[in-house]
């Protein structure tokens, strides 16, 4: 019997005869020679049926195949150095498992309200698969790399009855006769988990009910957030970066093709694999802003313009330390010395594309946390838990959070993160 394969597995069995069942992406035919583009989910190569080497009714099928059509094909698999893929497949026999016909997605240019429209379509495009294998590996990596580095990893809910950042930008629902609100972190919840085990980390979908359109906002996306016990901000850094570095590095040794087929330069994210990465703290960011003439002052938020160059500055990915407490949330540890910064970090990605991490080390002081949520008019009565943190065997812990879809950007240069997820929820997008 015919051993059936994956085409990402071509180059196992070279010069034998193999069955690959997958679809048809495009053809193309010089009256004797029919090539069909063919792809399986594991990868694309070329199909090539010679009329003289097939029957006549395997030659007729192959020239009058409609894209996306599903097809079983046996052939043999040859090298095809021409190729990003390598290899391909002299067709000896096919069959139709699904006819396709009028498929929406034609190869010619598209706008991307269509394509998102066809977003159920659009996945099996060749730039959509590289995005999402490259997705899987980070997502692989990811739980590699914190159990490798004592990380256990803990579920945080996603249905909460309070809000770590405040509630305006929140999806609120009603839970039987409460209101309760679909999670923006899991941080509170890992800070728990990081009394109780030392080392955790949660891996899950977060919500955002901003009315942004930027290339950078999603209002559901997926966020890492390791949290550590008996840490300082440093020792997080460190962290943060070896984990970045990890990511780059596990996408150049398993998704080179992938890369290659979104014309991403692989010398250039090598440079990012290279520790450590550097650190200024904000005081100094402002004084470069304004120094190239950016129109800031001290205690003002970056945004996409500040932060594009702040980190053109440098080759690696760049962390800035230490903002203002007006700008940041109320559980973050003030900075000693100073009365008007936390000690905190933003990480900013290289070739314009901003903040994928943020992290801090926590107040840990339970008189300090219960002021500063006093301060922000919280409500105390759903933070009683929260402070108990504090009131049973506290210790100096820091964390952070890395926003999977802005990483995914970042990596695979895309314009924006409504490629990085499978299927994009933003201000005016809920289907498909």
């Amino acid at each position: 019997m015919t051993e059936i394969i994956r085409i990402k597995d071509a180059k196992d069995h070279v010069d034998e005869v193999v069955q690959i069942n997958g679809w048809l992406t495009d053809k193309r035919s010089s009256g004797k020679i029919a090539f069909l583009q063919l792809r399986d989910g594991s990868a694309y190569f070329q199909g090539v049926v010679v009329k003289s080497a097939v029957s006549e009714e395997v030659f007729e099928t192959a020239k009058t195949l409609r894209q996306e059509t599903s097809l079983s094909i046996t052939g043999t698999i040859h090298e095809d150095t021409r190729s990003h893929f390598g290899y391909e497949i002299e067709v000896q026999d096919l069959k139709v498992v699904g006819d396709s016909g009028d498929y929406p997605i034609t190869p010619k240019e598209h706008g991307i309200e269509f394509l998102l429209d066809h977003r159920h379509l659009w996945l099996r495009s060749s730039r959509q698969f590289a995005i999402q294998q490259i997705r899987n590996e980070m997502i692989r990596t990811t739980y590699e790399f914190f159990n490798q580095e004592g990380f256990i990893k803990m579920d945080s809910p996603i249905l909460t009855g309070s809000a770590p950042e405040g509630t305006t930008e929140l999806f609120q629902t009603k839970y039987f006769d409460e209101k309760a609100y679909l999670s923006q972190s899991g941080q509170l919840y890992a800070e728990a988990g990081a009394m109780a085990y030392g080392k955790v980390f949660t891996f899950g979908p977060v919500f955002r009910a901003e009315k942004s359109k930027t290339r950078r906002h999603l209002t559901e996306f997926w966020m890492i957030e390791p949290e550590m016990a008996f840490t300082h901000q440093e020792e997080s850094l460190q962290v943060q970066e070896r984990y970045i570095a990890t990511l780059v590095q596990n996408v150049i040794d398993h998704c080179s093709y992938e890369l290659t087929l979104l014309d991403r330069d692989i010398d250039q994210l090598r440079k990012y694999t290279q520790l450590p990465y550097p650190r200024i703290r904000y005081d100094k960011a402002i004084e470069m802003l304004q120094a190239a003439d950016f129109d800031v002052k001290w205690g003002d938020d970056f945004g996409s313009p500040e932060e594009t160059y702040l980190s053109d500055q440098f080759e690696q990915p760049v962390f800035v330390l230490n903002y203002p407490k007006a700008i940041k949330p109320f559980y973050m540890l003030p900075e000693e010395g100073r009365d008007d910064t936390y000690v905190c970090a933003d990480m900013l990605a290289p070739e314009g594309y901003g903040e994928i991490i943020g992290g801090s080390e926590r107040e840990w002081d339970y008189d300090k946390l219960q002021a500063a949520i006093e301060a922000k008019g919280l409500d105390m009565n759903e933070y009683g838990w929260y402070l108990d943190l504090r009131k049973y065997g506290s210790v100096p812990h820091a964390g952070f959070g890395l926003g999977l879809e802005r990483a995914i950007t970042w990596i695979c240069h895309l314009d924006h993160l409504r490629e990085a997820i499978p299927f994009p929820r933003m201000l005016n997008r809920l289907k498909p």
